[in-house]
């Protein structure tokens, strides 16, 4: 993995890059309000509680980090679930740095940050690469750069938001991973993604298995082209249209037999064709 060019981590500690943060303090949990621009859906009850009795034994090790609002109040730019922890182990303090940033910054930095910790799920990933796209014109080369992963894992990432909206949810509770979705990606048929991905799940399915599986079913889903028509037998079927003033079929088959469909839609159409024919 590239190292990041963007602000990250490095614009939000102090003493590292060009941010400039002032010290650690330690602020009233119920002082903190959670960023609006948190790119993170999932807060699983049984990390959550993990990290809580961690926090009651010793304590919140790495500060959140905040931006100064109005009066005694923050608003956090990183560290939700450490916040959220703390108010649930009762903490009166948690340590935070204050970090100079304005309004346009927050949503730059709460999605680098989440991102290059590496601690979101697949679908809140592809969500927040977008939403860095959408709100600071970023191209997939620059958010590459901002984030410090590979361009084509960034596009892969993004492609997960073409899939129905019940396979985004399953990979947002982890019953899928993104070599799933990259799998179920192959089949163009959304209904058969979606049969796909119950299968996956119902099976316990392994990525390689995902891939095989959707090999298998992009044959089926594809639909089957025309032949290529021989243009002299083109040519004579547009000759017997003309002639009979009808829509004529002429089948030519390989060991040089065939057959001719001549329609008509009424009985008068079949008497004119008959007297042409018979006459």
């Amino acid at each position: 993995m590239k190292p990041a060019l963007g602000k990250g981590l490095s614009a939000l500690i102090p003493g590292t890059g060009k941010g400039k943060a002032k010290e650690i303090l330690e602020i009233d949990p119920e002082n903190i309000v959670p960023n609006k621009y948190q790119p993170r859906r999932v807060f699983r009850d049984e990390t959550l509680n993990e990290l809580v009795a961690s926090i009651k034994e010793k304590g919140v090790i790495q500060p959140v980090i905040v931006r100064k609002t109005d009066g005694d109040s923050y608003q956090l730019i990183a560290g939700e679930r450490r916040w959220r922890a703390a108010k649930m182990a009762g903490l009166s303090g948690i340590p935070a740095i204050v970090k100079e940033a304005a309004p346009s910054e927050v949503l730059e930095l709460a999605l680098i940050e989440n991102i290059q910790r590496e601690d979101l799920n697949p679908l809140e990933a592809a969500e927040a690469f977008q939403r860095l796209i959408n709100d600071f014109n970023l191209t997939h080369d620059d958010l590459s750069a901002r984030v410090g992963k590979d361009r084509a894992t960034v596009t892969n990432y993004l492609r997960i938001l073409k899939l129905p909206p019940e396979i985004k949810q399953w990979i947002a509770e982890g019953s899928l991973s993104i070599g799933h979705a990259k799998a179920l990606l192959r089949v163009d048929n959304r209904r058969l993604q979606i049969i796909m991905a119950k299968k996956i799940i119902r099976d316990g399915l392994s990525v390689r298995q995902a891939e095989a599986l959707s090999k298998k079913s992009a044959v089926v889903s594809r639909p089957k082209l025309p032949a290529a028509r021989d243009p002299q037998i083109a040519s004579l079927e547009e000759k017997l249209v003309q002639s009979l003033g009808t829509k004529v079929r002429l089948i030519h088959k390989s060991n040089k037999k065939g057959k001719i469909e001549i329609e008509y839609y009424s009985l008068e159409e079949l008497d004119r064709l008959l007297e042409i024919l018979i006459t």
